[in-house]
């Protein structure tokens, strides 16, 4: 442990106060080293001091927990140095940072008895289901976990058994499970094989994610990051590649999501890499999102989605909620199913039982520009509302296109059913009867500079519009293999195409 003083300090408290007895003062001394240790220089606890072995066999949970829980008096980091860490739940509390230095290690026990159910003091879909977790905060504030080091949950030594939900959910540990925190930190650190959700960061405020590595294909539902209800969140340089969802806004308690900026990441997932939805009880609003690449999976072998991915970047509101202020800009999406997905829906599920029953949602006020969006198959993009439910005012400019082909008279034909209430992806009404872009229930659409490249003769039209008003599309073209239209219109209204 490493700290540095204020003498000064100390010379005023032995001249101004007498001394106390002994019981209190040592309380007193206590009260004095916290308060005059410098301000600029953190406090490292090696968590070795306090016991914690590191040797990858020994269970270090009480020891690492003592380090915590001294740290937090005074404040600073616990440091893991030269060693592999196995440990059950550890409880980060507040003004704490945990440290992973270069080549160590947090390695998460594989007996269930480790990790103790904890539960949160507020509803969100799912409370009973899921309360276990390698790194554990609840009501937090100032928190970090940070370094060059590795946590890795061992996920594969947890298994589903049985597929009836939400049993399936249980006796799966998070790694990490922030809840309820302000001024959460989490930096360089590279976090592997999660027993369930990777990260699951619900009802927290000022919330950074930086620089860190992620590598999730050991489980089922083994999304890359969960962030729910949250405010004021910055996401930045993430390399991650996972087998379930990757960056993933969920909105499951009473909070909106909002005030979000994510930027400069590099995504792979077996379905969908970047993803606001699928629940929406309350929504997202003020989204920024640019110069993300979202890219194929290394691991060709897939749990969940498929070897390529589901879809790229989706946005959904199908639980009641609210959708608005959303910007997306200088996107690479590298050959998913479905490269967009944006879906208006009516499932209407209650996060809780007693919860109020949500009705339609509203999606107002998008902008997704400068993109290249690739397909890997016959799928195509899509912006659908439901019967009653409209997408309102949004925006694609300069698009590009480019259509894997194939389609048959028969997808040509298809009909799309309207499905409100089916749980939402990218895939669920199957071949779209257009090559790349189908629109529908959609009230105040703009395109501009959209391109669209055909790889393959397809007998679809590129763009279907159906129940659409209030469309202006303008410098729109084709290049590659002819297609059979660029437009068919089906019950639309006001449609401006130059």
């Amino acid at each position: 442990m490493t700290m540095n003083f204020d003498y000064k300090g100390i010379f005023y408290f032995k001249k101004h106060l007498s001394v106390p007895p002994s019981g209190v003062r040592g309380l007193l001394l206590l009260a004095v080293f916290v308060v005059l240790i410098h301000p600029a220089n953190a406090i490292d606890y090696n968590v070795k001091a306090f016991g914690a072995k590191g040797d990858g066999l020994t269970i270090d949970t009480k020891a690492i927990q003592s380090a915590i829980d001294s740290c937090t008096v005074t404040g600073g980091r616990v440091v893991f140095a030269n060693g592999q860490f196995v440990t059950g739940t550890i409880y980060l509390k507040s003004n704490v940072t945990l440290f992973v230095d270069k080549g160590a290690g947090i390695i998460g026990s594989t007996n269930i008895a480790d990790y103790p159910h904890n539960q949160l003091d507020f509803r969100f879909f799912g409370d009973t289901w899921v309360s276990q977790s390698l790194i554990f905060a609840r009501n937090a504030v100032n928190i970090g976990i940070e370094g060059t080091g590795t946590i890795d949950g061992r996920g594969s030594s947890f298994k589903v058994k049985t597929k009836i939900k939400p049993d399936k959910y249980r006796n799966r540990p998070y790694l990490l499970w922030i809840a309820g925190c302000q001024k959460v930190r989490v930096t360089g650190i590279e976090l592997r094989n999660s027993a369930m959700w990777m990260q699951s960061y619900i009802r927290c405020d000022d919330l950074r994610i930086e620089g860190i590595n992620v590598f999730n294909h050991s489980n089922h539902n083994n999304d890359m990051m969960d962030i729910d209800g949250c405010r004021n969140v910055v996401i930045n340089n993430i390399i991650g590649d996972t087998d379930d969802d990757g960056i993933t806004f969920k909105s499951t308690c009473d909070r909106i999501s909002e005030n979000i900026v994510v930027s400069n990441c590099v995504l792979s997932s077996h379905c969908n890499a970047l993803k606001f939805g699928t629940e929406s009880t309350t929504g997202f609003r003020n989204v920024s999102i640019s110069n993300c690449v979202i890219r194929p999976s290394e691991i060709k072998t897939n749990i969940s989605g498929s070897p390529e991915g589901t879809a790229g970047l989706v946005l959904e509101i199908v639980d009641g909620g609210l959708m608005e202020n959303i910007n997306i800009s200088s996107l690479v999406i590298d050959s998913p199913q479905v490269p967009i997905f944006v879906r208006l829906g009516n499932r209407a599920r209650k996060h809780y039982a007693e919860a109020p029953q949500p009705g339609i949602g509203k999606m107002n006020g998008i902008n997704i520009s400068n993109v290249i969006a690739r397909s890997s198959g016959k799928f195509s993009s899509s912006i659908m509302g439901v019967e009653g439910g409209n997408v309102e005012n949004i925006t694609l400019s300069d698009i590009h296109f480019i259509a894997t082909g194939g389609g048959t008279a028969e997808d040509a034909a298809a009909k799309v059913e309207e499905l409100p209430a089916e749980y939402p992806e990218a895939t669920m009404f199957g071949y779209l009867p257009s090559s790349a872009l189908y629109v529908r229930h959609v009230r105040g659409l703009k395109l501009t500079n959209i391109t669209f490249d055909l790889k393959n003769s397809d007998a679809r039209p590129l763009m279907v519009f159906d129940d659409v008003i209030r469309a202006k599309i303008s410098d729109t073209f084709k290049t590659g293999i002819p297609a059979i239209d660029l437009l068919k219109q089906i019950h639309c209204t006001d449609i401006e195409l130059k």
